[in-house]
């Protein structure tokens, strides 16, 4: 396309220049796009790798520009002067435009620090447990969802997306992953979609650390749509059986070795505590009230970013509100200030690679570090100060490459796993279709069950010394 001096574009640091239609202009302007400038995309890792700075704001755009790149591959989009012109409404540019949409408003709802205090309002579950609620996760997809559909007035989500003929519930399922559509569902949420295909770039670039890097452009080209029972999927051509392996492979080091290492996850987990206190003294906003902000006042749900969390430990902490319980308190000087905890170790405490078909090994070495954990805290209240605190950060997710063929058929929602939204699918020469982990000469046939465990637990300088004299911890 060529570019003119009032051509609406964005320069990102990975892909260069990136076309915005005006729809999509319009919608990063407003008050909900532009909080996420303010969420930070690793949430405290930049407390270890001070580089990764980056937001959510810039990640949204890359994932658009990777669907839009997915598509034009397929060739199942228009051109980009169809794309860019309002004027033309064909279905084909309908599905482009909402994919892109999809793609740049799928974390919309992103919570402060993004994961990490998005996990204390799950498990608050404050609309969750409402007895007329849906029994809805209170998580950021659920929230993004709102803001699509909830936002009918000048500035809303909704009433720009009604503004250029465009159904808000479509995109709101296209976000969600469960739209009509097969190969748009895979294209947004799949082992393999462009989501992951920016992360794991983007993370690499501003932290520094190289495990997530794989080769985009080589992928790209390889995506190729099959037909099966009648519908469209996401395949990748044979040829690039190496390039997928190779960007699964990054996305497993790169959460075992980053986001889920002890060092990474310290700030991380003490964050998530300081917020599921807050959120049972009423000192955050609850999630019915950024429900009602997100409906009412658009400007003051803006201000639910990684600022307001830090203002409120802060005010909290210098007022002496924290003082009510000392744990609280030292976890909000440590995070504040950047005093790293004591990371806990011991046997039951240890990184493994276990198999997902084996849930009872599995849950024995879950119920082991359990009931160490309980060990623990019945000898710092017997023997301990207040001061004597952990504070645990057992795996809610397991990091896997794929997920196994047992797994798949437990869970499955279609007689024919190949229709299956997530698990990878291959292209052969031959022109038959296959899971990645179906295929013979693929390292992850051999690796699809496995994944890793990795439990972290923190304490004070106090209670670790406790630990270590009582020999319930190694040095």
């Amino acid at each position: 396309m060529e570019v003119t001096s009032k051509a609406k574009i964005i320069f990102d640091p990975l892909y260069g220049f990136i076309h915005i239609t005006n729809l999509e202009w319009e919608i990063i302007h407003t008050p909900f796009y532009q909080r996420l400038r303010w969420v930070k995309q690793l949430g405290f890792t930049f407390y270890t790798f001070p580089g990764a700075e980056h937001s959510r704001y810039g990640h949204s755009i890359g994932v658009m520009f990777n669907a839009h790149k997915i598509l034009q591959r397929l060739k199942r989009g228009v051109s980009d002067e169809d794309l860019m012109d309002d004027k033309v409404q064909s279905p084909q540019k309908v599905f482009h435009q909402s994919l892109r949409l999809a793609a740049l408003l799928h974390d919309l709802g992103a919570f402060m620090f993004s994961h990490t205090t998005e996990m204390a309002y799950i498990r608050y579950g404050e609309t969750t447990n409402e007895k007329n609620g849906k029994g809805l996760q209170d998580d950021h997809e659920h929230l993004g969802s709102y803001i699509i559909k909830n936002t009918d007035y000048p500035g809303g989500i909704t009433h720009l997306l009604k503004k250029y003929r465009l159904d808000p519930q479509n995109i709101s399922n296209l976000v969600k992953g469960n739209d009509s559509s097969m190969l748009a569902n895979q294209i947004l949420h799949s082992e393999v979609d462009c989501d992951r295909m920016d992360y794991l770039l983007r993370d690499a670039h501003y932290s520094g650390i190289k495990y997530g890097t794989y080769d985009r452009d080589y992928l790209l080209h390889h995506f190729r749509v099959a037909n099966v029972n009648g519908q469209e999927i996401l395949t990748i051509s044979q040829n690039a059986l190496h390039a997928v392996e190779d960007f699964l492979m990054a996305r497993f080091a790169w959460y075992s070795q980053v986001v889920r290492s002890a060092r990474g996850a310290r700030f991380d987990a003490i964050a998530e505590e300081l917020t599921f206190y807050m959120l049972e003294k009423g000192k955050i906003y609850s999630y019915s009230k950024l429900m009602d902000m997100i409906a009412n006042d658009p400007e003051q749900f803006y201000t639910f970013n990684d600022q307001y969390f830090m203002n409120q430990v802060h005010h909290y902490y210098k007022t002496g509100d924290f003082d009510k319980n000392p744990r609280i308190k030292d976890l909000a000087f440590s995070l504040l200030f950047g005093k790293a905890p004591r990371t806990v170790k011991c046997e039951e405490f240890k990184q493994r690679i276990l198999s997902q078909d084996e849930d009872q090994v599995y849950e024995k070495i879950m119920k082991r570090a359990e009931e160490k954990i309980k060990q623990i805290k019945d000898i710092l209240k017997k023997k301990g100060t207040e001061k004597d605190w952990i504070v645990e950060d057992l795996p809610k997710k397991n990091i896997i490459f794929v997920k196994s063929r047992k797994k798949l058929v437990k869970s499955k929602t279609n007689d024919n796993l190949l229709l299956e939204r997530d698990p990878a699918k291959i292209l052969m020469d031959n022109g038959d279709v296959k899971l990645l982990g179906d295929v013979e000469n693929s390292i992850i046939s051999d690796l699809q069950a496995k994944f890793n465990f990795v439990p972290n637990v923190y304490c004070s300088d106090s209670a670790y010394e406790l630990l270590k004299a009582e020999g319930v911890i190694t040095g």
